[in-house]
C-alpha cells in the first residue's frame, strides 16, 4: 500500500524533492546536492535519498520503508540508457518509479499539464515540447562540452576561452577575462591546472561572472546574446510555427529571458508549477490511469 508519493527535481546544480500523501497533497519538500546522472549515477541516488530523508525529518518521521513510497523522478542525464539503466538498478524496492528528464517535469509543471514549450537553462540546457495531440519532442540537451548551448557550463567554457586567448595575447584583456584569472588561475600553470581537473559543475561556477561584466565588456556582452540565440533556436526547432506558450526556466535561462523576448513576441509565460510538482503531476496521472 502506497502512503507517500515522492516526486523528485535531480539536476547539475542540487536536489529538490517533494513528499506528498496519497492523494497527492505535498506535506514536506528536501534539499540536497546535484544528482544530474552524467556526475555520477552513484552520486544521484545518494543525493536523492538525502533529500527524501531530510523531507521526511521536517515532518518529525524517520523515512518509511521504501516499498510504501511510489517514486518519480525528473532527472539530468535519464536519456543516456546506461546511465538510466544504472540509476534504476541501485534502487531500492520503491512501490512503483517512473524516471524521465528534469526536462521534461519542468515542462509538465511549467503548463500545468497543458501542451507548451519549456526551455530549460542552468548548468546544462534543454528544451521540450508538449503537443496538443500528446507527442513529445526534445530539442538540445546533448550534454556538456559538445552541447547544452545556451547553458551556465556553455558560458564558462565560453569565457575561459577568452580569458586564455587574453593570457596569450590573442585577445585583448577585458574585465571578463580578469575575472576568469581571479577565479581559475592569473597563470598559464594555474589555468592549465584548473582547466586539467574541471568539469561540467566547475564550467557552470564560471557562468556568474560572465553576467557580472556584461555592462564593462563587449566580450561578456555578446557572449550572452549569443547564449540568448541559441535559446530561442531551440524554442523554433520545437514550435516552427511559433504558437505555443513558452516557459523558460532555471538559474541561466531565467537571467537570459528578457534577452529572448523580442525574438518571442507575446509567448513567455511565466511556469504555473516547479519541476517537483511536475514530477508528481506525473505520477499522479500514471496511478490514475492505472486504477
Amino acid at each position: 500500500m502506497v502512503r507517500y508519493l515522492l516526486a523528485v527535481d535531480g539536476g547539475g546544480t542540487g536536489t529538490r524533492v517533494a513528499i506528498a500523501s496519497a492523494d497527492g497533497e505535498i506535506l514536506t519538500r528536501g534539499e540536497a546536492g546535484p544528482s544530474a546522472l552524467g556526475q555520477g549515477v552513484a552520486q544521484a541516488w545518494m543525493q536523492v535519498q538525502r533529500a527524501l530523508v531530510q523531507g521526511f525529518a521536517r515532518m518529525g518521521i524517520s523515512a518509511p520503508p521504501w516499498s510504501e513510497c511510489a517514486l518519480a523522478a525528473g532527472l539530468s542525464g535519464v536519456h543516456n540508457e546506461s546511465f538510466r539503466a544504472s540509476f534504476l538498478a541501485q534502487l531500492p524496492a520503491f512501490a512503483e518509479v517512473i524516471a524521465v528528464s528534469d526536462g521534461y517535469t519542468m515542462l509538465l509543471g511549467a503548463h500545468a499539464g497543458q501542451p507548451g514549450i519549456v526551455v530549460a537553462s542552468g548548468t546544462g540546457s534543454v528544451g521540450e515540447v508538449l503537443r496538443a495531440d500528446g507527442s513529445h519532442q526534445v530539442a538540445g540537451g546533448w550534454g556538456f562540452p559538445v552541447g547544452d548551448e545556451g547553458s551556465g557550463a556553455w558560458l564558462g567554457l565560453q569565457a575561459v576561452r577568452v580569458a586564455q586567448g587574453a593570457m596569450d595575447g590573442r585577445a585583448s584583456v577585458g574585465a571578463l577575462a580578469r575575472r576568469v584569472w581571479q577565479h581559475c588561475g592569473g597563470t598559464r600553470r594555474e589555468m592549465g591546472d584548473w582547466v586539467a581537473q574541471a568539469g561540467q559543475f566547475a564550467y557552470a561556477q564560471v557562468a556568474p561572472l560572465v553576467f557580472e561584466t556584461q555592462a564593462l565588456d563587449a566580450a561578456a556582452d555578446h557572449m550572452l546574446a549569443h547564449a540568448a540565440q541559441e535559446l530561442v533556436a531551440i524554442v523554433q526547432a520545437l514550435d516552427p510555427a511559433l504558437q505555443l506558450p513558452v516557459a523558460v526556466c532555471g538559474s541561466i535561462g531565467t537571467r537570459l529571458q528578457s534577452r529572448m523576448a523580442d525574438a518571442l513576441p507575446s509567448r513567455l509565460v511565466e511556469p504555473a508549477m516547479g519541476p517537483e510538482e511536475g514530477a508528481l503531476l506525473l505520477l499522479l496521472q500514471t496511478r490514475g490511469a492505472r486504477q
